[in-house]
């Protein structure tokens, strides 16, 4: 059983780790022992980090003079505009649930010192409380991350119980390959056990209701090799089909928003107000993307494209005409 000196040690140690300011004064009155018993622990933590390095990295206890308080300083932890930034992100993503976005903010803000944490809990307390989050038909996102990861690194197959987009609930066996964030959304990519097995599938992760692991596993020879970085690149909204060089003609304001949201895209020409790109692309999402940009945008390849959209253009003005 730990006595109490061991006790107040540890205690103190967490304190400090959780991001409080260590006070002296402060704790001889909490623990009701003398100002010189609470330097000694300190000194003790200290004498740890120092003689530690290999356990505990570039940590250390250091004492402001102004005021008048320990902090312990961790060179691998996240700093506080860190932290800040990470956060923003995943409230921006909208991709967790609620309580498991507040749970994930609260962890993090016991990393930040007492004074950041006020000032951090300031800045994003609106958008916490106005969060909106994506509708989900899983129990958790988390777990389902989890366990998809754990399956692909295992090389386990697997069975998923899942709705479609029009909500049919339908079963596959798959062999998952990789998981990626885009657009709100987690995706599973994973190839069919049957069929076409050279064929990457695309899944919502939130839509999947349960994970079946199968005792077989599969090898590396058994799925394509592809690469996960390549294949976001060249996908708009995670919509599967094939892949084609499409070119088209931008007149917007700003064409540098057109080649941030398409990392493929480069500039091959320019003339007046006018851009020409080329990008590589996968499947219809980048059709719904360039209808989005109105008259800023005019498609010229390839010829079935081009088609595509006039006849996009030409149903919509269509609905138009019926009123």
């Amino acid at each position: 059983m730990m006595n109490s000196k061991t006790d107040r040690m540890l205690e103190i140690f967490f304190r400090a780790l959780r991001g409080e300011d260590i006070s002296v004064r402060e704790l001889s009155h909490k623990y009701e022992v003398s100002p010189k018993t609470i330097t000694r622990i300190i000194n003790d933590l200290k004498a740890f980090l120092a003689d530690h390095p290999e356990l505990v990295g570039n940590t250390e206890f250091r004492y402001s003079h102004q005021d008048k308080c320990y902090r312990l300083t961790v060179d691998d932890f996240l700093t506080d505009k860190e932290l800040f930034a990470v956060i923003e992100v995943l409230i921006g993503s909208r991709a967790f649930s609620k309580e498991e976005l507040n749970t994930l903010v609260e962890k993090m803000r016991k990393l930040t010192t007492v004074g950041d944490r006020v000032r951090l809990n300031a800045l994003i307390r609106n958008e916490l409380y106005n969060y909106s989050e994506v509708k989900h038909d899983c129990g958790s996102i988390q777990d389902n991350l989890w366990q998809m990861s754990r399956c692909i690194m295992d090389r386990r197959e697997i069975r998923i119980d899942y709705y479609r987009s029009d909500r049919t609930f339908v079963s596959h066996d798959l062999r998952p390959a990789s998981i990626l964030l885009s657009e709100m959304y987690f995706y599973l990519i994973a190839f069919p056990i049957e069929g076409d097995t050279s064929k990457p599938l695309y899944f919502r992760i939130d839509r999947i209701k349960t994970i079946v692991e199968h005792r077989k596993r599969y090898s590396d020879s058994d799925i394509p090799a592809f690469d996960e970085g390549l294949l976001r690149n060249r996908s708009m909204f995670m919509w599967p089909g094939k892949l084609r060089t499409i070119r088209f003609e931008y007149t917007g304001p700003s064409v540098q928003a057109v080649l941030d949201k398409l990392p493929t895209a480069k500039i091959i020409g320019r003339e007046d107000d006018k851009c020409t790109l080329e990008a590589e692309v996968y499947g219809n999402g980048i059709k719904m993307w360039l209808l989005s940009q109105g008259s800023w945008i005019k498609v010229i390849s390839p010829d079935d494209f081009v088609d595509e959209m006039k006849a996009e253009i030409e149903s919509m003005i269509g609905k138009y005409r019926q009123q």
